[in-house]
């Protein structure tokens, strides 16, 4: 098991170093520690996270004190997020679903490589998948949902031509999850797991000739720069969300928790707005047409063929399902049960 003891002792000390953001006029009785996503997503850090956040005591109306950064100011790396909640060491973090759950792959079932193609479909999933991610997160973890929420659909951004998932074959592909790991096996590629941060440098050395995120996240941090050829075919939607520690949870009243739901639920419609209509202008931006809020790029665009689209949702039946369920059921006999019955109920799946 990885050794948490530096990065938790680090946490530790930057959290105490965290300035408070709000300016509540009444006596704070509630201090909120919280990590938000990284500085380099400044469309959610910066335009949706730390605004919400500073106006959540007066939106909520219940006296606190919040302590806002960006996970990557407080020297926090994004797949220890589910151990630093269960420390105590924040009271809300925002928690990247597919590298957490390499501490448990239950959490991964709510977006499997190849199993949704499309933002409405994930939103299908999401919502199917909810209440048992909820009621798992709380007896595992001590954390509770607040949000859950797509970065966008995870595309494709080559250096090197690419005309189909054919071209994919021999290719080094960055990946983030086990199970698109999984997927890009299937088609022939080479996955190398790498953080989103390490990801610019390794497609400009080429390290990796294709790297899979959002159109927003790809755009936000320059990834046109290094790479030629954007492919939209949607393998995952990269579920994020904020989850709350049940300490702080329980501190709260019955009334103070539903106010701040209802502002976390509103944050969360933000965040899914962003995936759907921010992926279209940020698309438009890599590819040299109208940009209205990132930065223009000039990359080809490569179209998406109906069956490049087949063949990857054949690559999530025949290796993403049988290996999740594998590695779920090991440490949850009914994992695959549970995925049936919700996931798999709401796309019209099923794991065998």
């Amino acid at each position: 098991m990885l050794n948490l003891r530096t990065p938790l002792l680090k946490a530790l000390a930057c959290t105490a170093l965290m300035v408070g953001t709000t300016g509540w006029a009444h006596a704070a009785d509630i201090t909120m520690r919280v990590a938000g996503n990284y500085s380099s997503n400044a469309k959610h850090s910066e335009g949706i996270e730390r605004p919400f956040f500073t106006n959540l005591p007066k939106n909520s109306d219940v006296p606190m004190e919040v302590k806002f950064n960006p996970m990557d100011v407080v020297n926090v790396k994004a797949e220890d997020a589910l151990r630093l909640l269960r420390s105590n060491i924040f009271d809300v973090m925002s928690v990247q679903i597919g590298q957490v759950a390499r501490d448990d792959p239950f959490f991964e079932g709510i977006d499997l490589a190849g199993v949704s193609p499309s933002m409405p479909a994930l939103r299908t999933a999401v919502d199917a998948y909810r209440d048992a991610f909820d009621k798992r997160l709380q007896e595992k973890f001590k954390a509770k949902v607040l949000t859950l929420w797509p970065f966008g659909p995870q595309v494709f951004y080559c250096n090197k031509p690419i005309k189909s998932v054919a071209d994919f074959k021999g290719l080094k592909v960055r990946s983030f999850t086990p199970t698109m790991s999984a997927m890009l096996q299937n088609l022939g590629a080479t996955p190398v797991t790498l953080a989103f941060s390490e990801v610019y440098s390794a497609l400009g050395n080429g390290v990796v000739d294709c790297g899979v995120t959002s159109p927003n996240s790809g755009n936000a941090g320059k990834w046109p720069e290094v790479t030629q050829y954007y492919y939209p075919a949607a393998v995952s939607g990269s579920v994020q969300g904020h989850f709350v520690n049940l300490a702080f949870w329980n501190k709260l009243t019955p009334e103070q928790q539903t106010k701040i739901q209802a502002e976390f639920k509103k944050m969360e419609n933000q965040m899914w707005e962003l995936a759907e209509v921010g992926t279209i202008d940020s698309q438009n931006c890599n590819t040299g047409k109208e940009c209205k809020n990132g930065t223009p790029f000039k990359m080809t665009l490569v179209p998406v063929s109906a069956e490049d689209e087949a063949k990857i949702k054949a690559a999530a039946s025949a290796t993403v399902l049988p290996m999740w369920k594998d590695t779920c059921n090991k440490v949850d006999p009914k994992c695959a049960d549970t995925w049936n019955a919700t996931v798999g109920k709401a796309r019209n799946m099923k794991i065998n």
